[in-house]
């Protein structure tokens, strides 16, 4: 762990006079069945990326059994179920990994085996870690569909990875809400081919349709034993397809393998959150998107650290959930997304402060980069300036954090996530492709791999190259923009491509959308093109305010004046609307390609909307144009 700024600068200046090296010695320190040959081999015009050739392993043993002599009866999962009334579960790694190894052997018996690909479509559950971990001792690939989603998705994500089993729940709870997602399931299983089995958890005890692929989770335990040794995996092997967003719309299945992905998150959680023996860390994500799978289980399990579940919802039953989930169970890293944050701000603080959040050491942000106001909100009533704030940047595609502070260790900026991890190597591009040296404001690349990065789109590496390569040859494109100060800290700007032609000039949306946030009442914006006959493009303006006027004309006139002032009269928006929400993926992006579709008024052109987190914001703006 590098505990001082002294030592970071040193490791970061080893890790890029010799990557190789650098990376072997991390990757050293975990148990593998047989060494690797070779530590990289990489062409980023193919692009083939390899880590660790030759090298053999299984993920779980370093997750589980080398806890087993040291810490077996340390909690390694903590479930804090919806219901604040039903009691939460200390699981410990000797029973985590029995667990595991039982589930396995229960996929096995239904004719699981190694590189057949598992969908996971479950509630926030321990069974939903267990089953992951489950098929990664086998060698068979998870794609985990977050239970939200709808049967179309489901069925999408199946049928692009052929998978051959489906692992589900009778339902799920979600809130003041119950979820039926066997009968999600089932419609989307009315369309999947691939799929012979279909294993059901009881969650809810509600009634379930039975089909005859159907098998009782708990009944099929019953059968088998736990005695399971891991599967002997390849480094590159596929250890998982996690499906992200695509520009186009369409889903990409990014592929991870088992032995990069291993060493990269678990030296991210280590030196990113700085967690100790006796820490609890919590990340409130859902282990459906890569934030769960990287920073739930595979990161802080492979530590040996003690990670929390939850599988509720921070309005239920009251807004203070987050804050009495803390209390209760002396929190000391509480790992977040900006939207929830900003979702809680919006309530009085006297929430936060009914609390006792003494043990909070460690604070972070996940999803989007963090505006002002709500990391000063998060700082000040919840850390009580006491917490460092690691504002972590990544993606699904990176696999683990590659912009952030160390909590603690290297100084914090606020909206800035700083400095690359030691090993990432980060550039500023102009519109050329040229690399900006110093100061300065550009393109966002990464010019060398890390052992996490995604080897390629499941059936599809045409198009893994032409979206992460072809834009500017040799570079890793990740496609959002940023500044780097002085002293190297780096902010994100926002998407390059979210960029406007309006009467011949360039606006990128993220300044216009800064000026406007800027506003006292306006809590968050979103700023998109639409077809003007004059001008080319225009601007449409979405505004979340916290009190909505009988009038909004004042208020839509006072955001084009500041928009005015602080960038130009060219970038006042057309239209501005307010909105009570905007459609975000549940990992908190805005999906600016549906605000497109819907300032343009191509209302049977947005796609499958049940995705998003909020679909139903999508109606109301369509109403309230």
């Amino acid at each position: 762990m590098i505990n001082s700024l002294s030592e970071f600068k040193v490791t970061s200046a080893k890790a890029l006079e010799n990557p190789d090296g650098f990376w072997s010695e991390v990757a050293s320190e975990f148990h593998w069945k047989s060494p690797w040959k070779q530590t990289l081999d990489y062409d980023f015009s193919k692009p083939e990326v390899k880590w660790f050739v030759g090298g053999k392993l299984n993920i779980t043993e370093n997750c589980l059994d080398r806890h087993l002599a040291t810490q077996p009866n340390k909690t390694a999962i903590l479930f804090e179920p919806n219901d604040p009334t039903e009691t939460a579960q200390h699981i410990t790694y000797k029973e985590l990994h029995k667990r595991v190894c039982q589930t396995a052997n229960m996929l096995m018996a239904n004719g699981a085996k190694k590189g057949d690909r598992i969908c996971i479509y479950m509630p926030m559950v321990p069974e939903l870690a267990i089953a992951v971990l489950a098929c990664a001792r086998i060698g068979a690939i998870h794609s985990v569909v977050f239970a939200g989603f709808s049967a179309t998705a489901l069925a999408a994500r199946i049928n692009d990875a052929s998978c051959s089993m489906l692992l589900t729940a009778d339902g799920g709870f979600r809130g003041a809400k119950t979820i039926a997602l066997k009968e999600i399931a089932d419609d989307a299983l009315t369309s999947c081919s691939t799929v012979n089995c279909c294993l059901v958890l009881q969650r809810t005890q509600q009634e379930v349709q039975w089909n005859s692929i159907d098998k009782w989770w708990h009944e099929e335990l019953e059968k088998i034993d736990d005695n399971c040794p891991a599967e002997v995996m390849d480094s590159e092997d596929p250890l998982f397809i996690l499906y992200t967003s695509g520009s186009t719309g369409k889903p990409k299945g990014m592929v991870h393998t088992c032995g990069g992905y291993m060493v990269y998150t678990a030296y991210t959680f280590k030196n990113v959150f700085q967690c100790q023996p006796n820490d609890v860390y919590w990340c409130t994500a859902d282990i459906g998107w890569i934030t769960g799978h990287s920073y739930i289980v595979y990161g802080p399990l492979a530590n040996g650290a003690t990670t929390v579940m939850f599988e509720g919802v921070p309005s239920y039953p009251a807004f203070d959930r987050f804050w009495e989930v803390c209390a209760k169970h002396n929190i000391t890293h509480f790992y977040t997304a900006p939207t929830a944050i900003r979702a809680l701000e919006k309530h009085p603080t006297s929430l936060v402060e009914k609390h006792d959040l003494s043990s909070l050491k460690v604070l972070g942000s996940v999803g989007e980069p963090i505006n002002a106001e709500a990391w000063h909100w998060y700082d000040k009533h919840v850390g009580k300036h006491n917490c460092p704030i690691v504002d972590t940047w990544w993606q699904t595609e990176t696999g683990g954090i590659l912009i952030s502070s160390l909590a603690g260790v290297t100084p914090q900026k606020p909206t800035f996530a700083t400095l690359p991890m030691p090993g990432v190597q980060t550039v500023l591009l102009n519109n050329e492709g040229d690399e900006i040296e110093g100061e300065g404001e550009g393109i966002l690349a990464i010019k060398h791999p890390w052992p996490s990065i995604a080897r390629t789109i499941w059936g599809d590496h045409e198009r893994y190259k032409n979206v992460y390569f072809s834009a500017y040859p040799g570079y890793y494109f990740p496609g959002d923009g940023a500044l780097r100060d002085a002293e190297g800290n780096f902010r994100i700007t926002g998407r390059v491509d979210d960029v406007v032609i309006v009467s011949g000039h360039n606006l990128g949306t993220a300044p216009i959308e800064n000026a406007i946030n800027e506003h006292p009442n306006v809590v968050e914006s979103a700023v998109v093109g639409f077809p003007h006959d004059v001008k080319g493009n225009a601007l449409h303006a979405f505004a979340i305010v916290r009190s909505r006027a009988d009038d909004n004309e004042t208020l839509k006139n006072e955001l084009r004046a500041l928009v005015a002032k602080t960038i130009g009269p060219i970038a006042k928006p057309d239209r501005i609307q307010v909105v009570s929400g905007l459609p975000k993926t549940r990992s908190g992006k805005i999906m600016r390609r549906i605000l497109r579709k819907l300032a343009a008024g191509e209302y049977d052109q947005l796609g499958d909307v049940s995705t998003l987190l909020n679909p139903e914001v999508v109606e109301e703006i369509k109403q309230n144009k």
